[in-house]
């Protein structure tokens, strides 16, 4: 989605983030887990209140994937009969957590992300707490003082392209957010929508990074006059609409994330046929929060813990496309080669995000969608 072309507005501005430890947000073409149950335990008919058992639900995006063992082995160790559901993209699962926070969808949620987290905060979605064995590594990502998220895994959102399609058109492939706007990119880009979807919020927010409050906006009107296309959510850009993975769809540049070409080498392959161009990225971070009015909260705390343990950070690269949070996991090898986090990420302040978002998703959508 990028190489060379003019600027709009002030040239960009790249701060780089603080980057201690290893995380990322998850992008995963995992299983979409909508109101099925997986039980291993046996205590399904124990109150929580009394130390396990009982049904615990989990509200996710619809990304979400552990490894089936990891699930059973958490429901036969605790007691509790998971039942989950996925209402959406991640920035519609904040949407329905608030929408239903006086009834909540669920005990515990997981997939809300650090461009979404503070209305979910601010709308008392969540009940603060800590788990025992936060990594340290994980601390520079907690999205409050209060501990209202825990963070699970951290990850680049960046665009990504085919690089079949661009050497089989002899086109040269873009390499920055400016080379998007070039005539000979014309028709070849799709993206998420930042009003429902956390990785096009991700996006949206690393071109106010890069082009500031008064580039952003003119960068966007020109990218939507190069023929860009917009859709609902992540899994239907990059499933369906790229052509470099499993949908083979028409468009060689998907938003997506840096770790994507990993999950598309071929066993015994030594390159991947897709690549994330690392000059366009927003670092995204996800969380898991216990839901206030829960009725089951021990059982929330406890899937929290879960999350966090080593069995599940190490899983979390291969299921769900991301980054652990805890930094002394052992990464997949392939993930040196092809799943690199950018080394300049875009950033905006967290404070900037707060006081800005909700104008900067309606100014969007009067640009592009109009």
């Amino acid at each position: 989605m990028f190489h060379h072309t003019h600027a709009p507005g002030a040239a960009p501005a790249r701060r780089r983030r603080a980057a201690a430890g290893l995380g990322a947000v998850a992008v995963s073409v995992g299983l979409a887990l909508a109101g099925c149950s997986l039980t291993g335990g046996d205590g399904a008919g124990e109150s929580s209140e009394d130390g396990g058992g009982g049904l615990l639900r989990v509200v996710t995006h619809d990304s979400f994937s552990l490894s089936e063992d990891l699930i059973a082995q958490f429901e036969s160790d605790s007691g509790y009969t998971l039942e989950f559901s996925a209402p959406g993209d991640g920035g519609a699962l904040v949407n329905q957590l608030i929408l239903t926070s006086d009834a909540p969808l669920g005990d515990v949620a997981f997939g809300v992300d650090n461009s979404f987290a503070s209305r979910a905060i601010d709308a008392g979605v969540f009940e603060p707490y800590t788990p025992g064995n936060l990594p340290a590594s994980a601390e520079q990502y907690l999205a409050d003082d209060a501990g209202s998220l825990t963070p699970i895994d951290v990850g680049d959102v960046c665009l990504n392209v085919d690089h079949t399609w661009f050497a089989e058109h002899g086109i040269a492939e873009p390499a920055t957010l400016e080379d998007l706007l070039a005539p000979e990119y014309e028709g070849l880009t799709v993206v998420s929508n930042p009003a429902t979807s956390s990785p096009g919020l991700a996006f949206l927010l690393a071109t106010v990074g890069a082009f500031g409050e008064d580039g952003w906006v003119d960068y966007w009107s020109q990218l939507a006059a190069n023929g860009l296309k917009v859709v609902q959510g992540w899994s239907d850009a990059y499933s369906v609409d790229f052509s470099g993975s499993s949908g083979q769809g028409a468009y060689p540049i998907v938003l997506s994330y840096s770790t994507s070409p990993a999950f598309e080498v071929a066993e015994g392959a030594d390159a991947a046929p897709t690549g994330a161009l690392l000059d366009t990225c927003f670092r995204q971070v996800e969380y898991a929060g216990v839901l206030a009015g829960a009725e089951n909260p021990e059982g929330a705390r406890a899937f929290i813990d879960f999350l966090l343990s080593a069995g599940v950070q190490a899983d979390i690269p291969g299921q769900m496309y991301v980054y652990p949070v805890d930094d002394s996991i052992d990464l997949p090898e392939s993930w040196t080669a092809f799943a690199p986090l950018a080394p300049e990420p875009f950033e905006v302040a967290t404070e900037e995000i707060d006081a800005n978002r909700d104008a900067w998703i309606e100014t969007w959508t009067d640009t592009v969608i109009g």
